[in-house]
């Protein structure tokens, strides 16, 4: 693919290994992804540029560490609404995006109707978030735990 073509809105396979590589380590400096790449600086730069405002990369951020933060607990909830309306979904978006313990929230197309991740310091913590946040979110009807025993995979993005 060309760099014209990656110019119109494609992905050509350097686009491709500079969002490989950005997703392993999003602190690279630019000379050290141009190196990595074969190319030299500016154009590399201008195709990082050129990914951040299409959107390709939505952000840097620092991954925290949730175990020396002590925040061990992790748990999954469906939440089941008593009312699906588009004002109600709006509601409870809005309201469940402000809760610090929801580090996901996925509207579900299935026997409930959104699925929280939630992670807290310990079980109370939870207990704790479920009756006094999550319970009280608009328009719940009803919610189901279930606790992560162990994590074997979890992509960071």
């Amino acid at each position: 693919m060309t760099t014209e073509r990656a110019l119109n809105g494609h992905l050509d396979q350097f686009d491709h290994q500079i969002l490989s590589l950005l997703a392993k380590d999003g602190r690279m400096p630019v000379s050290e992804l141009a190196n990595q790449l074969g190319l030299s600086k500016t154009p590399c730069s201008v195709r990082l540029k050129r990914l951040i405002s299409e959107g390709y990369i939505v952000g840097f951020k620092a991954v925290l560490n949730p175990k020396k933060l002590n925040k061990n607990h992790v748990a999954f909830v469906e939440v089941k609404l008593h009312d699906t309306k588009e004002a109600a979904l709006i509601a409870f978006n809005e309201a469940v995006s402000v809760l610090t313990e929801v580090e996901q929230c996925h509207m579900i197309a299935g026997p409930f109707d959104y699925l929280l991740k939630v992670r807290t310091q310990n079980i109370a913590a939870y207990r704790q978030v479920l009756g006094e946040k999550i319970s009280s979110l608009p328009f719940v009807a009803s919610s189901s735990t279930y606790v992560a025993m162990d994590t074997i995979k979890e992509v960071v993005t």
